[in-house]
C-alpha cells in the first residue's frame, strides 16, 4: 500500500493495525479525518480508519484506553499541525534508548496516540553530578525481604543490619529498609535489563511473584513486573530498536 500523506506535513511510515475502543463512531471518524487525515472507510458491520501503512478498526464495544505507536518522517511538522488545529499535545521528546524524538496526545475517546521519528544518533553528553539511584524498598520483616531479593531475586548481600540490607545484582544496587515513619506504604522501583524474556523465566522458576509475561511497550521498553512479599512493586524492562 503507498504511504499516504497524514494531512500534517508528514507521513506514516511503518505498520500499524489496532483495535481502538470508541464511544461514538461519528466523533472518532471526525476526529482521525479532520484532525489526523486518515481516509474513513465504512461498511455495513464496521467502520475503520487508514493512513498509508496505518489501520484502525474503531470498535464501540470495546473496553480500554488502547495505545497506539504511530512512526513518521516529519514528526516537528506533525507536532506543529496538531497543535496549530487545536488539540493537546505534549512536547515533543528526545527519548535516546529507542532513537526517537516523540510526542503523545489523546483522542476524544482517551486513546493515547504516540508520534516518533528515528534519529539513530547518540545524545550529545551532558554535564552533571548524577551518577546512580538507590531506590530505598520499605519492609516490615526486613530478615526475610533480605532472604527473599538474595534466595528468588538473586541479589547478593552487600551489607546488612538492622537498619538496612544493601542488596546488589550485577550493576544494580537497591536499599532495603524497615518500614518505619519515614519510610511508610510500599515503594517501587524500575531496573532495566539484558532480556526480559530470560529474567522473566527465572524469577517464576524461583517462585518470584510475576505479574504477567513480558510486553512490548510502543516506546521501546519490553516489560514484565514483580511484587516483593510486602507489595513493593518491581518493574523490569529491556530496550529494544
Amino acid at each position: 500500500m503507498a504511504v499516504k500523506e497524514m494531512g500534517l506535513g508528514a507521513k506514516i511510515v511503518a505498520p500499524v493495525s489496532r483495535r481502538l475502543p470508541v464511544a461514538d463512531l461519528a466523533r472518532s471518524a471526525a476526529f482521525y479525518r479532520n484532525v489526523l487525515g486518515f481516509e474513513i472507510q465504512q461498511s455495513n458491520h464496521s467502520m475503520e480508519a487508514v493512513n498509508g501503512p496505518a489501520l484502525l478498526h474503531f470498535d464501540p464495544a470495546g473496553s480500554g484506553p488502547a495505545m497506539v505507536f504511530f512512526e513518521t518522517d516529519d514528526v516537528e511538522a506533525a507536532h506543529s499541525a496538531i497543535r496549530a488545529r487545536g488539540v493537546p499535545a505534549s512536547e515533543l521528546v528526545k527519548v535516546n534508548w529507542v532513537k526517537m524524538r516523540m510526542f503523545e496526545m489523546r483522542d476524544p475517546d482517551g486513546n493515547t496516540l504516540w508520534f516518533g521519528q528515528s534519529y539513530d544518533q547518540p545524545d550529545t553528553p551532558r554535564p552533571g553530578v548524577f551518577q546512580k539511584a538507590l531506590p530505598r524498598l520499605p519492609l516490615t520483616d526486613l530478615a526475610a525481604g533480605i532472604a527473599y531479593y538474595r534466595g528468588v531475586l538473586g541479589f547478593r548481600v552487600n551489607y546488612r543490619d538492622e537498619n538496612i540490607g544493601v542488596m546488589d545484582r550485577d550493576e544494580v544496587t537497591v536499599l532495603l529498609v524497615p518500614r518505619d515513619e519515614v519510610h511508610q506504604g510500599v515503594g517501587s522501583a524500575y531496573f532495566y535489563i539484558e532480556n526480559a524474556d530470560k529474567l522473566c523465566a527465572e524469577l517464576r522458576a524461583s517462585g518470584a511473584n510475576v505479574a504477567g509475561d513480558p510486553v512490548s511497550l510502543p516506546w521501546g521498553l519490553r516489560e514484565f513486573s514483580v511484587k516483593d512479599p510486602e507489595g513493593n512493586q518491581l518493574y523490569f524492562g529491556q530496550t529494544f530498536e
